[in-house]
């Protein structure tokens, strides 16, 4: 079995096992987005908790139809937004420009830190909003 392989196999096994243990929010995401190199459709999102043996926060972004789904290592944490503390409840950020938006943020809720994902660049003079998502408990948990 090659590296490459060994390494899927490795991270399978840990979505599977953090998962079932995890508190899962959902989200309604309105548009196409992207995370990382994946592209993901609008629709209904499960987001799941998941820790790496070193600590390291994971999330499992996956649909609710259970077609797709993508790992989500955050490249760094810390405080979230004043309005995000206010309103008390977990939110999704996304970077949006001309022709795209992109997943780069996520807080689930009071003590915990905001995080930041890997972002794709935009074009260099291409303007850009921000979008938020509320999340909600999963019920289904």
């Amino acid at each position: 079995m090659t590296t490459k392989r060994m390494m899927v196999a490795a991270a399978t096994l840990v979505v599977a096992a953090g998962a079932a243990s995890a508190q899962t929010l959902k989200a309604e995401i309105p548009f196409t987005f992207r995370t990382g190199e994946t592209v993901m459709a609008a629709g209904t999102y499960r987001i799941g908790w998941i820790y790496r043996q070193s600590g390291q926060a994971m999330f499992r972004l996956g649909s609710e139809d259970g077609h797709n789904a993508v790992l989500l290592v955050p490249k760094a944490s810390g405080d979230p937004r004043k309005t995000w503390l206010e309103a008390n409840k977990p939110v999704l950020s996304f970077e949006c420009g001309v022709s795209r938006c992109a997943l780069v943020g996520l807080w689930t809720g009071p003590d915990t830190p905001a995080y930041v994902l890997p972002r794709p660049k935009l074009g260099r003079d291409e303007p850009a909003s921000v979008a938020m998502v509320a999340m909600r408990p999963d019920k289904a948990d």
